[in-house]
C-alpha cells in the first residue's frame, strides 16, 4: 500500500510497534507504538487525511477512536466481524451466502448439545485470532471435541462441519464510500498446512458459472456491512460443484498479489483509491498468472541452516517477478515474499512456475 500511495504522489505514515516494520521503513513517517496507544493514535490522526489497515487484527476499538478524527476504511464494524468467526458466520447467513453447517461453542454445557452431532466430524476453530491454520483442530466425535476445546483453553470457538472439498478459490472486491464496487477475477488457491501456497488466475481455471456465483456472493458480503476498502472473500468448492463461503479478510490478500504484475491496477492501487475517494475503474487482467507464496522455509536447507535462495536462476526464467517484503528474519512458515509468473498462456505460466518451484524447493502443484 505504501508503495502504491507514494506512486500516486501521497505522503504516508505507518503506525506499527515493530522497529523493523517493512512498511515503516519505506514510509515517510513511522510511529512506533502499540496499536491501542492513545498518544500514538493521536499522532497518526494528526498527520493523516485518511487511515486504512494492513491486517485484520488491528483492535477494532482503536479504529473506532481514529474514526472520530479521520475517515477510516475499512470501518471498525467490518473489521470486528472479520475478527470473530461467530459474528462472521452470522453475517454470511444474513447476506444469504451459503456457508458450512456450524455451531458456536462458548460453554461446557454446549458441548453436550445433541445437535452438535450434525456438525461432526468437523473442525473446531477459535473464534478470535486464528489465521493460517492456527487455532484449529479436526475432531471426529464428541469425545474428541471435548478434548480439543480443553486444548484450546476453553475459549469461544466455532465448530464447522467438514465437507467434501474439491478446491478453494477467492474473490477480491473494492468498494468506495459512494457504494461503487469493482472486482478482480476469481482466484484458484492451493493451501498447504493451512497457509496459502499457490494462486492461479487464467482463462479456464474455474467454471464460468462458479466464478459468477463467487463474485455475486463477495459483493453481497461487502454490501451487507457497507464495506469501504479492499475485501477478500475465500470460498470452498465442494465435490458436487457447489460453493460455500469460508472467511473474509478486510484487507488486500495474498491471493491478490498476482495483480501487481498481471493487471492494469493492483489490489493496492484500489486500496489507495478507496481511501482517497477516487473513482474505481474495473481492473483488467492482461496476463495469465501464477503466484507462489515464499515462506521462510525457502531460506532453510535440509539441516535447517539459513541460505540465500538461488534468485538468479529463478529470475532467469521468462515472466518471473520477485517481490520480497524486507523482513529481517526468515522462519519456518513465515511469509517473506512472493513470486509472480506471468505469460501469454496458462501452459506457459504453469511450465515456468513449476520450474521456479523446483529451484526453490517448493513442492509441485
Amino acid at each position: 500500500f505504501v508503495h502504491a500511495a507514494q506512486t500516486m504522489g501521497y505522503f504516508t505514515a505507518v503506525l506499527d510497534p515493530d522497529a523493523n516494520s517493512p512498511a515503516g521503513r519505506v514510509s515517510h513517517r513511522h510511529i512506533q507504538t502499540d496499536y491501542t496507544d492513545p498518544a500514538g493514535l493521536q499522532q497518526l490522526a494528526a498527520c493523516s487525511a485518511a487511515i486504512t489497515t494492513e491486517f485484520e487484527n488491528v483492535p477494532a476499538p482503536a479504529l473506532r477512536e481514529l474514526a472520530k478524527l479521520r475517515p477510516v476504511s475499512p470501518g471498525a464494524d467490518a473489521v470486528a466481524i472479520a475478527q470473530d468467526r461467530a459474528a462472521e458466520k452470522a453475517h454470511f447467513v444474513a447476506c444469504g451466502v451459503p456457508c458450512a453447517p456450524y455451531a458456536v461453542i462458548e460453554t461446557a454445557a454446549q458441548l453436550e448439545d445433541a445437535a452438535l452431532r450434525n456438525v461432526l466430524p468437523g473442525i473446531l476453530k477459535t473464534s478470535r485470532l486464528g489465521y493460517d491454520g492456527k487455532g484449529q483442530v479436526r475432531v471426529k466425535d464428541v469425545e474428541a471435541l471435548r478434548s480439543a476445546w480443553q486444548g484450546l483453553k476453553q475459549v469461544p470457538c466455532v465448530l464447522e462441519k467438514m465437507l467434501p472439498l474439491e478446491l478453494e478459490c477467492s474473490v477480491i472486491v473494492a468498494r468506495g464510500r459512494d457504494g461503487q464496487m469493482v472486482n478482480f477475477p476469481v482466484q484458484r488457491n492451493l493451501h498447504r498446512e493451512g497457509i496459502l501456497a499457490v494462486t492461479e488466475v487464467y482463462e479456464g481455471h474455474l467454471p464460468a458459472d462458479l466464478q459468477q456465483q463467487a463474485v455475486t456472493a463477495a459483493r453481497a458480503i461487502a454490501e451487507g456491512v457497507n464495506y469501504v476498502g479492499v475485501l477478500c472473500v475465500e470460498f470452498f468448492v465442494l465435490q458436487d460443484g457447489s460453493l460455500v463461503v469460508n472467511e473474509m479478510a478486510p484487507r488486500p490478500h495474498n491471493s491478490g498479489h498476482y495483480t501487481l504484475d498481471a493487471c492494469d491496477q493492483s489490489q493496492f492501487d484500489l486500496q489507495v483509491r478507496t481511501l482517497a475517494g477516487l473513482p474505481l475503474a474495473q481492473p483488467r487482467q492482461h496476463s495469465a498468472a501464477i503466484m507462489l507464496n515464499l515462506l521462510g522455509d525457502v531460506w532453510l536447507d535440509a539441516n535447517n541452516t539459513l541460505r540465500t535462495p538461488d534468485w538468479a536462476a529463478v529470475l532467469a526464467l521468462p515472466g518471473t517477478h520477485l517481490h520480497l517484503y524486507g523482513k529481517t528474519e526468515a522462519r519456518t512458515a513465515r511469509k517473506m515474499g512472493h513470486l509472480n509468473v506471468t505469460g501469454t498462456s496458462p501452459a506457459h505460466v504453469r511450465e515456468v512456475a513449476l520450474k521456479a518451484a523446483a529451484i526453490l524447493g517448493i513442492d509441485a502443484f
